[in-house]
């Protein structure tokens, strides 16, 4: 009888926390906490639409306040915005794509404000080598700013200018606005100076988790969701290979651009994956980041969506229109581009959530 009784709480604890899944930071923000609750309730109901810099500039214009090139198209703003924020390390005004880190911070409470959902990268510079996130000139770079290394306490001042710049982070009424952050991404590759050849899986590991457990416990920053985030990868095994663990990620996500015929394979493949990971460990999956040749194959879009729709991913997020058209292509529509047509049907299709959507949703409460 004991067996049994034990057996009932247990699956009651199980069920409980099915009905009412929490962040991995224990002390989340209440906003934090709902937001996560809410990522895991709209997948169920669509695939959120998200863009790189969206509300920064677009192609021919930079700042040019409530423009957006995906509402010039659609007559919507994506529900989901991506932010960089590379260079604030080094104590710059601007990111490494030329966007003033103050109207970031700005940019992010519209955001919040309207109901969206704001994530962000750090492509941060070489703390070892005073080069790009690129360089990869050196395999030292990562146990270098591990504790006890030569480049710890720089490292360590980056944070702090991390720390400073999330704490800015409010409302009007003062609310931390609740960021998906997401750092050392695309690490199954090699061309970052964390990347899978230049440090070791336990160093990648401890790195995740200095990271996390300075920012929750030095600085009490607690309006974060942690979103790991692999390049492609063949395999479950290959995809947690540096796996920080779930009581530090929230998200598991992956970059995945089109650049072959292979692409549509490898996405469903990963997809697939990351969504049973996903399930089975509590979180929330992503397609974190990709783009496609839309200026060549003008069907893309909805190509993309019929192979995302058997899963259950929050989002997927497209990278940024460049104002500079030399940097590279678009990889969102803009008014009068050959793939807006397509890129309408997408969203007008039931499954795809865009901002107008979120709006009534409530997404932080």
């Amino acid at each position: 009888m004991t067996r049994i009784l034990l057996a009932l709480f247990m699956l009651s604890g199980v069920f409980a926390s099915a009905q009412n899944p929490m962040p991995a930071d224990k002390k989340a923000t209440k906003e934090t906490v709902k937001l996560y609750q809410n990522l895991i309730e709209l997948k169920k109901k669509g695939l959120m639409f998200g863009h790189q810099d969206d509300l920064a500039y677009g192609e021919g214009w930079y700042g040019e306040k409530g423009r957006s090139d995906v509402k010039d198209v659609c007559g919507d703003y994506p529900a989901v915005y991506g932010w960089e924020i590379g260079h604030l390390e080094l104590g710059d005004e601007y990111s490494l794509d030329s966007v003033y880190f103050k109207d970031i911070q700005n940019w992010i409470k519209t955001v919040y404000e309207r109901g969206g959902i704001n994530t962000m990268s750090w492509h941060l510079r070489n703390p070892y080598t005073g080069g790009s996130s690129w360089d990869v000139s050196s395999k030292k770079v990562v146990a270098a700013i591990l504790p006890g290394g030569e480049k710890h306490e720089l490292f360590v001042s980056w944070l702090d200018e991390l720390a400073n710049f999330l704490n800015g982070l409010e409302s009007a009424d003062g609310t931390k606005i609740p960021i998906l952050f997401r750092p050392f991404h695309e690490h199954t590759g090699s061309w970052f100076w964390w990347g899978r050849n230049l440090c070791s899986v336990d160093e990648y590991k401890a790195l995740w988790r200095f990271t996390v457990d300075y920012l929750q416990n030095k600085k009490e920053i607690h309006h974060l969701l942690f979103t790991y985030s692999t390049d492609r990868f063949k395999t479950e095994a290959e995809y947690l290979e540096r796996y920080p663990g779930d009581e530090i990620v929230d998200v598991l996500g992956f970059d995945l651009y089109d650049r072959g015929s292979y692409y549509k394979g490898t996405l469903k493949s990963c997809a697939e994956k990351v969504t049973k990971l996903a399930v089975e460990k509590g979180k929330v999956a992503t397609v974190s980041e990709t783009g496609g040749p839309i200026a060549t194959n003008h069907e893309w879009w909805t190509e993309v969506l019929d192979i995302l729709k058997p899963y259950e991913l929050s989002y997927v997020l497209v990278w940024r229109n460049p104002f500079r058209p030399t940097d590279h292509g678009n990889f969102a529509p803009c008014k009068g581009s050959p793939d807006s047509d397509n890129f309408i049907e997408f969203y007008n299709d039931p499954h795809t959530i865009f901002q107008k959507e979120l709006t009534s949703k409530q997404v932080y409460k």
